[in-house]
């Protein structure tokens, strides 16, 4: 036999682990037993007894009447009580609930620190990152963008140079070093180009200046998404890296360059970031990602890393964290 406690506001059903809070009412109190069909029996109280339910029906005059337990739906009976429990009206009335504005607000501001791994999302303030694993756990480095007449850390600078597709090839971009400040330690690591931003106007936000014939922008909004990216093999020389020119009429192609990564590009979310993927796992050694303006012009600012599994954690990379979740409440008026 199933035993029954009577509590403040309420009973409690030891066998079926069911808690009722009854809501207070002009007379009797009542509540609902819910059977499996949908329907349902206005009670003033109930009671386990073996496999029945003895409830008085409020319905009937108080009479007292059985019913098998197996018939009544537990839950919705349960969910039943907490809805119309003291105060519960006044509380769902109460909860905050975000204008579509904020919402629409609050998800733009989600898409542009998206996640790519658990916990580990871009940030706002970095045009290019590369998405990297140290020792299990995956990291955004950040990459600098560099070239014999740039050297910018957080902007994105264009000194932009014509190429002749046509032409043999030749050295467009000398970088100091054999080695690559940022060394990646997977071969197939995706890059993180952050586009525009929306918060500036576009180009009147840049200014140019004439660089030895070649023209100067610095644009700290971020990459182009009507620019192309490309990954492409540095020469190792001596204390040098050398970026050689390719055939950019021949990029997206089915005819392979040797010195040029084949990618796939994806638009995240919200349109603020592009993924670059390499469609092939990266050999031991040095890299460029270069952009491509147009069909003649390239950004001779590069942003250049190696890949070597043994190298050092790099410094600047950031790790997963948690985020936080936002709350939101009602404050109480100044008196």
């Amino acid at each position: 036999m199933a035993l029954i406690l009577f509590l403040s506001g309420g009973l409690a059903c030891l066998s079926c682990g069911l808690a009722v809070a009854q809501q207070p009412y002009n007379g009797p109190q009542r509540t609902r037993l819910i059977l499996k069909d949908g329907s349902y029996q206005v009670v003033t109280s109930y009671r386990i007894s073996g496999k029945n339910v003895v409830y008085t029906s409020a319905e009937r005059g108080g009479s007292q009447e059985e019913i098998p337990s197996n018939l009544i739906d537990w839950e919705a009976t349960e969910r039943y009580q907490k809805d119309h429990a003291p105060g519960a009206a006044q509380a769902a009335q109460n909860k905050v609930q975000l204008d579509p504005e904020l919402q629409k607000e609050e998800a733009d501001l989600r898409a542009r620190t998206p996640d790519v791994a658990p916990n580990l999302r871009l940030p706002e303030d970095t045009s290019v990152l590369a998405l990297d694993t140290f020792r299990g756990t995956p990291e955004l480095v950040p990459l600098a963008q560099s070239s014999g007449e740039l050297n910018k850390q957080t902007a994105h600078n264009i000194l932009k140079a014509a190429i002749n597709p046509l032409s043999t090839s030749h050295q467009v971009v000398e970088l100091k070093g054999s080695r690559s400040p940022i060394q990646l330690h997977v071969p197939d690591g995706p890059l993180y180009i952050r586009v525009g931003d929306d918060d500036t106007d576009g180009p009147s936000n840049a200014f140019e200046v004439n660089t030895h014939g070649s023209k100067q922008q610095q644009a700290p909004t971020g990459g182009s998404d009507k620019s192309t990216y490309v990954i492409v093999r540095c020469d190792v020389r001596r204390d040098v890296r050398v970026v050689s020119s390719f055939n950019i009429s021949m990029i997206g192609t089915t005819k392979r360059q040797e010195d040029v990564i084949p990618t796939t590009v994806e638009m995240l979310p919200g349109g603020h970031w592009m993924k670059l993927t390499p469609k092939e796992q990266l050999d031991f050694g040095e890299y460029a990602l270069m952009e491509i303006l147009s069909e003649k012009e390239i950004n001779l600012g590069v942003w250049d890393f190696g890949v070597h599994p043994n190298a050092p954690e790099n410094r600047e990379a950031i790790k997963p964290q948690e985020r936080k979740k936002a709350t939101l409440g009602i404050r109480k008026p100044i008196e």
